[in-house]
């Protein structure tokens, strides 16, 4: 509690992993919910790997403090082999990542 009695958190860093909605992916953003102080989720149709049909995707945002992008990466590759993808895309304060196989 501040003098002006509320309280602020500033989350510095910002993580979006655009997870396909695909089996197992809604697990996935469970954990998410748990282990992060904020999240937001916003679905929208990608069109990723040359593919013409849109796939539905979930953007899951993270909002977090000293979020190392190394540990980041390994992360999403994990999130990629459960979910069974050849790739995995995600953002780290505005720079865009793709983990492959």
């Amino acid at each position: 509690m501040t003098d002006r009695g509320f309280k602020v958190d500033i989350l510095n860093d910002s993580v979006k992993f655009y997870l396909p909605r695909v089996e197992g992916y809604l697990e996935i953003v469970r954990d998410m919910a748990f282990r992060y102080k904020g999240m937001s989720l916003i679905e929208f149709d990608g069109y990723f790997e040359g593919k013409m049909e849109p796939t539905k995707y979930t953007r899951v945002e993270i909002h977090t403090n000293d979020v190392d992008e190394n540990k980041m990466t390994e992360v999403a590759n994990e999130l990629r082999i459960r979910l069974k993808q050849k790739s995995l895309a995600f953002e780290f304060n505005n720079k865009l990542i793709l983990v492959g196989e």
